[in-house]
């Protein structure tokens, strides 16, 4: 008898650093803020701008289907808490009062720290940034509410009109999870058609570093070099909204629980490194839920919490979308008062459901908040275009470091967390295997 010999599959090949999507985006930056500096004429040629313009047209095209498919398949997957009871709905409270909380840290900041101010211009012209502002004076708050509410659902998706899409989906997925066994089909055909439309995002993001390059051109060559500082400022804005956030939100509420924020985040140093990587939470999916059993949490709790969480708590995710909202709010002269404001946190709410893991997804649901709130103009979202990529590389980590903080205190409040040996593992006077 013969013995069959398994021969392990060889490792795939690295990715030349040239191939790397980031790489390439970086490229088209500097490539980009080059022509703008030394060639400002041609940078503001009509053919540049739509290299940037036709990026974010690309992103415009899917946000409703986007909208759609993730926050159906969120709420209608909900049916998995409602076989735990109250640990889901603990799950669900908390995450919205945290969410809430790292979105009014995101505008406080942004409103003092300021980025965008002085940035010289707007990515649309005075007379557009005029029309929104006008349109948003006009509008009474019964105006709004009732055009939440489309005349068709068709119509809704055909104009993109964004919170009509919102309504429309929240209400289709109480439906698919009302539906229960029933519903199966309808909720693997939504996650299924999320994943092809994420598919058609992965396509379109090839062609980022094109629209990098047109967007950065423009930019420098209209409004000067001095934008870059700008730019810079949003970055150094975020990091503070987040720093702030990581150990004082979280490191409180650690604290209330009896561990170090310090210390776990030590502990899950490898998941945070992974996806620093590969900008996408979902990579240390596995590992992270891994180590939190192995730090004393119910199996139980952290199946429901860990990935109920990728989709209604992302806190990082948060951060960027409010610290970026102002800031082109800044950018491009548009005032926004405190009822705006309040308006624009609950319809980031709604919105950064949207973003669940999915790497570059950050920046389509920004575009798609601009769309929803009608005051800033869309197009704006070019001018970060050219950093997403530097501000995602902390919203992840601090969306994974977020579920992984939840988990905890949940498994605490249900009295399913082994408190000794979590401080055990955390002091190292026991290996975490």
């Amino acid at each position: 008898m013969s013995a069959t010999i398994v021969t392990a599959a060889p490792a795939p090949a690295a990715k030349p650093w040239y191939r790397v999507l980031y790489v390439q985006v970086l490229i088209g930056i500097v490539l980009g803020a080059l022509v703008g500096w030394l060639w400002p004429a041609l940078a503001t040629d009509d053919w540049i701008k739509a290299l940037g313009d036709g990026f974010i047209k690309l992103i415009k095209m899917v946000i409703a289907p986007i909208i759609f498919c993730t926050v159906v398949s969120g709420i209608a997957h909900i049916q998995d808490a409602k076989k735990v009871g109250r640990i889901g709905v603990k799950a669900l409270v908390y995450f919205e009062v945290v969410s809430t909380f790292a979105l009014v840290i995101g505008l406080l900041v942004g409103n003092l720290a300021r980025p965008g101010a002085g940035f010289g211009g707007s990515m649309a012209n005075a007379q557009a940034v005029a029309g929104f502002a006008k349109q948003a004076e006009a509008q009474k708050s019964v105006d709004f509410f009732l055009h939440i509410i489309p005349d068709t659902v068709v119509g809704a998706f055909a104009n993109g009109e964004i919170l009509q899409v919102l309504l429309f989906s929240i209400l289709f997925g109480f439906a698919v999870m009302s539906l229960g066994e029933r519903g199966k089909n309808l909720r693997i055909f939504v996650d299924e058609a999320a994943h092809g439309v994420f598919g058609v995002i992965s396509i379109i993001m090839k062609v980022a570093p094109i629209g990098a390059f047109g967007a950065m051109a423009y930019t420098i060559g209209k409004f000067g070099t001095g934008a870059i500082l700008n730019l810079i400022g949003l970055i150094a804005t975020f990091y503070l909204a987040a720093g702030l956030f990581v150990f004082v939100v979280l490191g409180f509420i650690a604290r209330m629980v009896g561990f170090s924020i310090f210390k776990f985040l030590a502990y899950i140093k490898d998941e945070l490194l992974i996806v620093l990587g590969t900008s996408s939470s979902e990579s240390a999916l596995p590992s992270l839920m891994e180590k939190l059993e192995r730090l004393g949490c119910s199996k139980s709790v952290v199946g429901l919490v860990v990935p109920t969480g990728y989709s209604f708590n992302l806190d990082g995710t948060c951060l960027y979308l409010a610290t970026a909202a102002v800031f082109l709010a800044q950018a491009t002269n548009t005032h926004l008062d405190i009822g705006q404001q309040v308006g624009l946190l609950l319809i980031l709410l709604l919105t950064s459901k949207g973003a669940a893991g999915i790497a570059g997804a950050a920046f389509v649901v920004l575009a798609a908040t601009l769309a929803a709130t009608g005051t800033i103009p869309v197009t704006s979202v070019a001018l970060v275009l050219g950093i997403h990529r530097l501000m995602s590389q902390g919203l992840t980590p601090t969306n994974l470091l977020g579920n992984a903080v939840a988990t905890i205190i949940i498994a605490r409040w249900e009295n399913a967390l082994d408190t000794e040996r979590m401080r055990r593992v955390l002091d190292g006077e026991e290996p975490a295997v």
